[in-house]
């Protein structure tokens, strides 16, 4: 059974150093100098762009000369926790998967999964809520990443677009009928039930060998009551991992020493439970459950660091991993709570396909 109507693999660029930046103003900086008057071969030395059998540097200049290019940069899940900026204009993008996307550019949900994984075990689960990264959960080739969103836009063309959601009247009917009663859940509640369940070690043990092969299987709900605990914990989940959760205000993560804030050598000390990406500074009370999480291919807490070695930290990025610290924490204890409702019986062999 299928449970979601629409679903596509991520953005693939082929050119992240051009189009993808840490910060909106370095893409616009490197659009200038694209759109600018030097010669095709002295803009393709600076910003190391190459011809290729599908993309020629010059008819790209001469499609983006006639945008207003810089209007078309958005806010890209790039990594897990790590939303940066993409400027997302077909003529630059090899893999823009349009108009799939387009049901991305405005709010939405999108949840994240791999079909196929190159290594066990299974983690690789994850939540967006802007245009996704083919290799949101992982770089390896085989585990690539598929997105299927909460909403579909209907009218297309409107700037208030309807939207509709994105699950098969199939899947629908399953669920309400899995109740034995009248009760109508929402689409919100749905999908935040199948957020839990992936997220769920138990689910995720019990189905390993499957979930090597193909997308998760989402078992049914024994009962609303049940269905409900665990939508409102997949729910927390997803505030969690887009850092909307009202417990993030207070992290208790410290940053005592002051200094370049420049990442150099990331390294762990867990006696110290101190994360330090230079010689004198570090992050101090990250546990060694925190440090060592993973989401898909990820180790989250250093990737988010290893991927700015030589740049210098901003104030909004030091605080943003303070936060996601925090959200991982958080993370384990609710995977805990959903787990114990899923093992008290949580339906069969998984009747519904995410497909």
């Amino acid at each position: 059974m299928e449970v979601f109507k629409e679903w596509s693999s991520g953005v693939k660029t082929h050119r992240d150093h051009f189009v993808v930046g840490f910060t909106k103003e370095e893409i616009v900086q490197r659009l200038r100098v694209f759109a600018g008057d030097l010669s095709d071969d002295k803009v393709g030395d600076v910003l190391k762009l190459k011809n290729t059998g599908t993309w020629k540097l010059s008819e790209a200049r001469q499609k983006t000369k006639e945008k207003e290019i810089e209007n078309e940069i958005f806010p890209y899940a790039y990594r897990p926790f790590d939303v940066r900026w993409i400027c997302y204009e077909s003529a630059l993008i090899d893999r823009p998967r349009l108009p799939f996307m387009e049901h991305l550019l405005k709010e939405n949900l999108s949840l994240t999964v791999t079909r196929i994984l190159a290594e066990p075990p299974f983690m690789h689960a994850c939540i967006s809520n802007c245009l996704p990264d083919i290799c949101l959960v992982s770089a390896k080739t085989k585990e690539t990443a598929y997105f299927f969103p909460l909403y579909l836009r209907v009218d297309k063309i409107k700037v208030e677009s309807k939207r509709a959601p994105n699950f098969t009247d199939k899947f629908l009917q399953a669920i309400k009928s899995a109740f034995g009663t009248e009760e109508d859940p929402t689409a919100e509640e749905i999908f935040y039930y199948i957020y839990a369940m992936l997220y769920s070690p138990s689910y995720r043990k019990r189905y390993e060998e499957f979930l090597k092969i193909d997308f998760p299987r989402v078992p049914l709900p024994e009962d609303y009551e049940k269905f409900k605990k665990l939508s409102k914990l997949g729910k927390e989940l997803v505030e969690l991992h887009l850092l909307r959760h009202p417990s993030l205000g207070e992290t208790g993560v410290g940053f005592p020493e002051s200094g370049t804030n420049v990442v150099e050598r990331v390294r762990y000390n867990e006696k110290t439970m101190r994360v330090y990406f230079n010689k004198e500074q570090y992050f101090e009370g990250v546990s060694k459950d925190v440090w060592e999480y993973r989401i898909g291919a990820y180790q989250v807490m250093e990737k988010y660091l290893k991927d700015r070695k030589k740049r210098k930290l901003s104030l909004e990025e030091i605080e943003h991993y303070m936060k996601v610290t925090k959200a991982i924490e958080r993370t384990i204890e609710v995977q805990g709570k959903v787990d114990r409702i899923y093992e008290r019986g949580c339906g069969g062999d998984g009747v519904g396909v995410i497909l």
